[in-house]
C-alpha cells in the first residue's frame, strides 16, 4: 500500500466515524498508473459501501458525456463547429439554426431551463425531452453568453451524439469510452435493471436545500430523486452513475495511455481542455470558465490553476484532470451536501500536495 493511499484511506475513515460524511469512494491516477482506490462508509440503507459500487454523481456526469463527444470528434463523428441542427434539424427551430456543438459544450445555446409541465417521468421519456428542447425558443442568441444548462445541457448533448453515431449515448459510452477501459459495470448513464442492486442509495443533509434553491426546477435532484428507479435508469446524462475508480480512470485516459488505451490524442487533450468561453454566467450570476464540456479549475480552490479541467457534482462529487500534473482524480459521496464537501476538500488538498 502506497503512502498515498494510506493517507486518504486515514482521512476517508476519520471523516465516515467524526460522522462528516457517510460513504465516500476516492480514485486518484498518475500518469497512466492508479495510486488510490479507497473507499470507506455505507450508504442511504445503511449498506457498507465497496469500491464497486455505482454512486449517481450528479453533473460529474457531465464531464462523461463530454468525453463521449469527444472520443467521437477523435473517430471523426463529430465537428465542434457544425450547426446543431446539421445533424438534428428540428433544433433549428425559433432562432436556434446557426448554434454549433461548440456552442452547446460551453452552455451558450440559451436553453437553461427544464420546459414547462417538465415531471420526472417526463425527464424519463428521451424523445419527449429532445422534442420539447428542440422547439424551445433560446433565453437569448446562441453563442452570445452563458448561463449553466443544470439539466437540459445532458439531453441536448446525448441528441447530437445520438443522431451523428446512431446509437444512445448511453450505448456510445459503454462501447467505446467504459468498456475498452474495462469499467462498463461501473460508469453509466442508463442503469441496466440487472446493475441497479449495486448502486448505493443517497442522502441529503439540511444544507442540500440551498443547492436546490440555486437553480430553481420543477424535477429539483433531490436524494429522492437520484434513489428512484426510473431515473437510476433512464438515460439523462447532465448527470451519471459511477464508481470514483471508473471515472478517474476515464479522464486518466484523456491525459495518456491507461493498460493500452488512450481516448484522445495530444492535440485534442491540448483544445478539449483549454479555456474555451469565460464570462458572466447569466442563469448563477458569477463569472465563469468553461473548456470543451468540462468546468475549468479543481473545485474548492481559489485561485484554481487552469491547467485542470473536469465536473463536479451537486452534493460534492467530483472528477478532473490536470494537464500539468498527469493526475486524474475523483471522489462520490453518498451525502449530498449543500457546499463544498468535506470529503472534497480535504481529500483534494491532500492529494494535491502529495502529487502537485
Amino acid at each position: 500500500m502506497t503512502d498515498l493511499q494510506q493517507q486518504v484511506q486515514d482521512t476517508l475513515d476519520e471523516l465516515v466515524g467524526a460522522g462528516s460524511e457517510r460513504g465516500v469512494q476516492v480514485a486518484v491516477y498518475r500518469d497512466g498508473e492508479q495510486l488510490v482506490d479507497a473507499v470507506a462508509g455505507a450508504d442511504a440503507t445503511g449498506r457498507t459501501i465497496t469500491n464497486r459500487n455505482p454512486v449517481h454523481a450528479m453533473s460529474t456526469g457531465k464531464g462523461v458525456a463530454a468525453t463521449v463527444v469527444h472520443v467521437l470528434a477523435e473517430q471523426g463523428v463529430l465537428s465542434y463547429d457544425t450547426r446543431i441542427a446539421e445533424y438534428w434539424p428540428e433544433f433549428g427551430a425559433h432562432g436556434k439554426g446557426a448554434a454549433t456543438l461548440r456552442d452547446l459544450l460551453v452552455h451558450t445555446v440559451g436553453l437553461p431551463y427544464l420546459p414547462a409541465g417538465t415531471t420526472t417521468e417526463t425527464m424519463c421519456d428521451w424523445e419527449a425531452m429532445c422534442t420539447a428542447l428542440a422547439a424551445a425558443t433560446p433565453e437569448w442568441e446562441p453563442g452570445t453568453q452563458t448561463g449553466y444548462h443544470a439539466q437540459t445541457w445532458g439531453f441536448l448533448v446525448g441528441e447530437v451524439v445520438r443522431r451523428a453515431a446512431g446509437r444512445p449515448i448511453s450505448q456510445v459510452l459503454r462501447d467505446d469510452v467504459a468498456g475498452p477501459l474495462g469499467v462498463a459495470d461501473e460508469l453509466y448513464f442508463g442503469v441496466p435493471a440487472s446493475a441497479l442492486d449495486r448502486v448505493s442509495r443517497v442522502e441529503q443533509v439540511p444544507g442540500y436545500d440551498e443547492v436546490l434553491s440555486f437553480f430553481p426546477s420543477p424535477v429539483p435532484p433531490t436524494a429522492e430523486y437520484c434513489n428512484r428507479a426510473d431515473v437510476l435508469s433512464s438515460d439523462i446524462p447532465a448527470g451519471g452513475v459511477m464508481t470514483a475508480r471508473a471515472v478517474a480512470r476515464m479522464y486518466a485516459a484523456l491525459l495518456s495511455e491507461v493498460d493500452g488505451v488512450r481516448l484522445v490524442g495530444p492535440g485534442r487533450l491540448r483544445e478539449i481542455s483549454a479555456v474555451a468561453y469565460e464570462g458572466q454566467d447569466v442563469v448563477a450570476g458569477f463569472p465563469t470558465k468553461w473548456a470543451l464540456g468540462y468546468g475549468i479549475g479543481r473545485p474548492g480552490t481559489d485561485p484554481t490553476p487552469e491547467t485542470v479541467f473536469g465536473m463536479p457534482g451537486a452534493g460534492g462529487s467530483a472528477a478532473y484532470a490536470d494537464t500539468a500534473t498527469g493526475v486524474a482524480f475523483a471522489i462520490t459521496t453518498t451525502r449530498l451536501h449543500g457546499g463544498t464537501a468535506p470529503a472534497l476538500a480535504r481529500v483534494g488538498d491532500l492529494v494535491a500536495e502529495a502529487v502537485g
